[in-house]
């Protein structure tokens, strides 16, 4: 059975999964591998790694390193992916990992140790781990992404209409209700099985 911060987990990574590939979708082809200088990451840089990091922190999660010997971690900054159609083959199967890896853990699972690096991590650890890693690099995004076109769609409250959201919710009554369930109900989610399905949530 799971826990209720595992469904948490669940509902917050889908959340900022949302954000960046709301974000991908405002963006002409060319804004995906704008760099501002060398030192600095595209989107398409951030994509990559964000890629290598969830296919090989989540792949055999409990039983290996999730360090892999496989891991081109250097190679992931290197702005070489070559178009949309590829950018969004990577996202999809960092996600898709990442999320079939999350859906199959149980409470049980949460007390036991992984290793990063031959550093010990609780399983419950590891995920808070990677819940602030990812949100940080989504957060890179979405800035950029904000830069990089003239018709920018918000992803939250849009500006000037805070006092009308929060009207609209301190009229409804109390209730239980994870925060990102208004933002993710409605959209296409990758199920456990690589299917796209409705989201419950």
């Amino acid at each position: 059975m799971q826990s209720d911060y595992l469904q948490s987990a669940i509902r917050q990574f889908e959340y900022y999964r949302l954000l960046g590939e709301k974000t991908l979708a405002q963006l002409p082809d060319d804004a995906l591998f704008w760099q501002y200088n060398a030192e600095s990451n595209s989107i398409a840089i951030l994509v990559k790694h964000l890629w290598g990091n969830m296919v090989s922190r989540w792949t055999d999660f409990l039983t290996t390193d999730g360090e892999k010997s496989w891991r081109d971690r250097e190679g992931e900054f290197t702005n070489d992916i070559q178009s949309r159609a590829e950018l969004l083959q990577k996202w999809d199967e960092g996600w898709r990992i990442l999320l079939d890896t999350l859906q199959s853990l149980r409470e049980e699972d949460l007390r036991k140790t992984i290793y990063i690096r031959n550093q010990g991590h609780t399983v419950l650890e590891a995920i808070n781990r990677q819940l602030a890693h990812y949100p940080y690099h989504i957060g890179q995004l979405v800035f950029l992404g904000k830069m990089l076109t003239q018709n920018w769609t918000s992803l939250s409250i849009p500006r000037g209409e805070s006092g009308q959201y929060n009207a609209q919710k301190f009229a409804q009554p109390k209730r239980k209700e994870h925060f990102t369930t208004e933002y993710v109900k409605s959209d296409k989610l990758i199920d456990t099985n690589g299917s796209t399905t409705e989201s419950t949530l």
